[in-house]
């Protein structure tokens, strides 16, 4: 083969080189703020975890530290939570449905 075959060769080599290592730059700049985000989101939502509910800034104890009748309290009250939450989600099926019972009317 010629020479200039092989200078041609060799520079589309080095020109596809620099284009992939100018697109993985790119796409790892693109990638580090979507990673930032979801950093500072998390440890938004961690901090938001540990933060008591009177506002203090102290974290709860373990429950396996608390007395028995603590427990069943946490228990209890999350347990009514997820009940209220079922049947606000039952309300708004019914809901939805004789909204559409009438649709074509």
């Amino acid at each position: 083969m010629p020479w200039w075959i092989w200078l041609i060769l060799a520079l589309f080599m080095l020109a596809m080189l620099v284009i992939g290592v100018i697109y993985a730059i790119v796409h790892a700049l693109r990638a580090s703020k979507v990673i930032g985000g979801v950093v500072s989101d998390v440890s938004a939502r961690l901090a938001e975890m540990n933060v008591d509910e009177e506002g203090g800034n102290t974290p709860r104890r373990a429950i396996f530290t608390e007395p028995l009748a603590v427990a069943a309290e946490r228990y209890s009250d999350a347990h009514v939570g997820v009940i209220e939450r079922k049947e606000r989600r039952r309300d708004l099926h019914a809901a939805t449905w004789r909204r559409w019972s009438h649709f074509n009317d």
